[in-house]
This record gives C-alpha cells, sequence and structure tokens, in this order.
C-alpha cells in the first residue's frame, strides 16, 4: 500500500524510516512542513535547502506543506488537508509517523487522517527512548541539536553533536529522544542515506521562546 512519512529532518523520523525499510516498506513520499517567509522546518528551524539535500540522500520524491508563523491549528489542519487531497500525496493510503509516546499527539494524527480513510502508522511506538537513543548512534546516525527549549536545556546543547557524550549530559528530566519537545534534531549522515550531507553549524540565537543552532551547508559555512 503507498505509504507517506511525516518527515521532520530528526532523528525520531530517520529511526522511524529505518524501522519502515527494515520491514520491507518504502515510503513514496516524505511529508514536511516549512515555515512560510522564513524557509525553514517548522519548530526545527533547520535550513529549506538541507530538507532538500536529506530528500536527495534518501532517493523520496518530497512535498512541503506551507505554514505561517504563527499558524492557528485550524490554518495547519486546512493546509494539511488540502496537501492529502492533492498528488502525490493522493494515492497514499496510510502516513507513517516517528512518534514515540505521547499518547494525546497520536490520538490526534488518528483522528485527524480517519475522514480521509487513512491509516496511521507508528513503526517505534512505545520504544524505550534511552535504548533507542543508544540505538541510533550504534546504528551509524549522526546528527546535531537544532532546536532546545530553553526551560528543559541550557542553550549550550543547541548546535552540539547528537552522541553519547550528549546523552550523558542531559539531565535526568529531560528524555534521551526530546520526546517532550525538550530539543530537536537534524539528521546529516546514517544507514537510510545515500551519502552524507555535509554540515557546520553557525551561529546560536534564541527566537520566540526557543534556542536555535543554525546549521549550515558546508559549502556556505562560515567561521
Amino acid at each position: 500500500m503507498p505509504l507517506a512519512l511525516a518527515w521532520s529532518g530528526g532523528k525520531d523520523s530517520a529511526l522511524a524510516l529505518h524501522a519502515l525499510r527494515s520491514a520491507g516498506r518504502e515510503p513514496s513520499v516524505l511529508l514536511t512542513t516549512v515555515t512560510e517567509g522564513v524557509e525553514r522546518i517548522s519548530i526545527h528551524g533547520v535550513r529549506r535547502e538541507l530538507l532538500h539535500a536529506q530528500a536527495a540522500a534518501l532517493g523520496i520524491e518530497l512535498v512541503e506543506v506551507l505554514i505561517p508563523l504563527p499558524c492557528p491549528n485550524e490554518v495547519y489542519e486546512a493546509r494539511m488537508e488540502h496537501a492529502l487531497a492533492t498528488p502525490p500525496l493522493d494515492a497514499v493510503t496510510e502516513v507513517a509517523f516517528g512518534d514515540l509516546f505521547l499518547e494525546d499527539v497520536r490520538v490526534y494524527r488518528e483522528e485527524r487522517l480517519q475522514p480521509t480513510g487513512r491509516q496511521a502508522v507508528f513503526p517505534v511506538w512505545g520504544r524505550d527512548t534511552a535504548a533507542l537513543a543508544r540505538e541510533f548512534l550504534e546504528l551509524g546516525f549522526q546528527a546535531i541539536v537544532a532546536t532546545i527549549d530553553p526551560r528543559f536545556l541550557d542553550a549550550s546543547f543547541a548546535g552540539r553533536p547528537y552522541d553519547a557524550e550528549l546523552l550523558r549530559d542531559l539531565p535526568p528530566t529531560v528524555d534521551p529522544c526530546g520526546e517532550n519537545g525538550e530539543f530537536h534534531t537534524f539528521v546529516h549522515a546514517g544507514p537510510i542515506f545515500d551519502a552524507s550531507i555535509a554540515v557546520q553549524t553557525g551561529e546560536r540565537v534564541e527566537r520566540d521562546g526557543f534556542v536555535y543552532a543554525d546549521i549550515l551547508p558546508a559549502a556556505t559555512a562560515v567561521a
């Protein structure tokens, strides 16, 4: 059955894709929300050109849904509904998500898809997040912390590699996969990609209550 994958560019999306491929399933399309005017992946704050680089390295068609900032929920839902009714997403029968344990998020996704006749799929649902974080590294994935919520983490975590050292440094109240929104990542290498994406971290900025590390393509990176 044709399958789409909700793609944020972060590690949970990457793990969901790895799990799908391990089960013999290949998404026909990636679905990502991009913030209008900012030209970055919504919430994660990663440059649009890096999203395109990921899709190219994955060999999967990308559909971007543009949303405003701020984005009222009714606008978000209307634009997602339009995208799902438009080629190539109109052909998919299932949409996969990288959610791990937030029941309210899962119910919301299932409820929004139900009227369209589509099934929500959760390839990594219920996995122990500490074990999943270790597995991410053991599989050879590489990622950078793109965004942090300063209510949970010090600003210095933004821009750090997501590695064993970072996992050791996380406060015990922070989920190792950031499932509660403590942080978000950008994956630039790993077994799902045909080639790694050369990147470098730029400046760190605080905006709208979050701290962002500007991740740059290596060709445009500056000291």
